[in-house]
């Protein structure tokens, strides 16, 4: 089991750079979970895709669903006291460190490409390039 980072599902489900990363992780643990917030920051990046033309409406839909109904069930709330202690002491969003929380809470790593968390959590944090290395 692993926390996904929203930009790591992203990968998965929308045709990129990364994909193939995404896959490869998906193959080496296909056991993703994440706090609910994943949802909204996944629908606002489909959301840009599809303002700037690079997705159609359609395929947004779909894709959305898909990753949604993969998800049911792997998606968790944290506490905010966790989420804010953490945001407090390394300087990172507070939408991260509820990946972060998810991570501690769970015990399983947090798999995620954004170099601030991996730098202020190195203990809980691997990175995607290390993760399917």
């Amino acid at each position: 089991m692993i926390v996904a980072d929203t930009n790591l599902l992203v990968y998965l489900y929308i045709e990129g750079q990364r994909t193939g990363q995404a896959e490869a992780a998906f193959a080496k643990d296909p056991f993703w979970v994440a706090p609910l917030l994943w949802r909204s920051e996944f629908r606002n990046t489909v959301i840009g895709l599809v303002r700037k033309k690079a997705l159609a409406l359609e395929d947004a839909l779909r894709i959305v669903d898909d990753a949604e109904r993969a998800m049911a069930g792997h998606e968790y709330s944290v506490l905010s006291h966790h989420v804010l202690q953490f945001a407090a002491r390394s300087g990172c969003s507070a939408y991260d460190c509820e990946f972060v929380a998810l991570a501690q809470d769970l015990g399983v790593a947090f798999v995620t490409s954004d170099r601030q968390v991996l730098s202020a959590f190195p203990a809980l944090a691997v990175s995607l390039d290390v993760f399917v290395a």
